[in-house]
């Protein structure tokens, strides 16, 4: 399975006036079709798959969000595709395919995010690295 394309419909983001001192941030993927796309581009041995997906970023109670929604474009073999889409009809995911699909979507979308909160002063949702001063026990002196 490999990555043709990825993009942005939508990005939507919105900050409320009031000062909240505890916010409670959650996050959230869904996938809203699994569909196969026809393309004479890659030839037969190829199978395209689109998917739709939205990302959002709550900051509760009701403080701030982000939305984002998107599409992202597999190339799969055949066999792998029909396997995808079949699982699509009873609205699942193979793990083999919701795993890879999930971290694009959240690659992709984290880095956006962090961009819009830090342009809006928004805490950010996931924890940036810090250094911090170490203790110096009695055997370091």
């Amino acid at each position: 399975m490999k990555l043709i394309g990825f993009n942005f419909t939508k990005i939507n983001a919105q900050k409320s006036e009031k000062i909240i001192e505890n916010v409670n941030i959650k996050t959230n993927i869904d996938v809203s079709d699994i569909h196969e796309v026809k393309s004479d581009f890659f030839g037969s041995k190829e199978s395209l798959v689109g998917v739709k997906f939205g990302y959002k970023i709550d900051y509760e109670p009701e403080f701030a969000g982000i939305l984002f929604n998107g599409t992202v474009l597999f190339s799969t073999n055949s066999k792998e595709s029909v396997e995808i889409l079949n699982q699509w009809e009873q609205k699942k995911i193979l793990d083999k395919f919701k795993i890879p699909l999930f971290n694009i979507i959240l690659k992709k979308s984290n880095l956006r995010a962090l961009q819009l909160e830090e342009e809006l002063n928004l805490p950010l949702h996931i924890p940036m690295p810090s250094l911090k001063f170490e203790q110096k026990t009695n055997k370091d002196k």
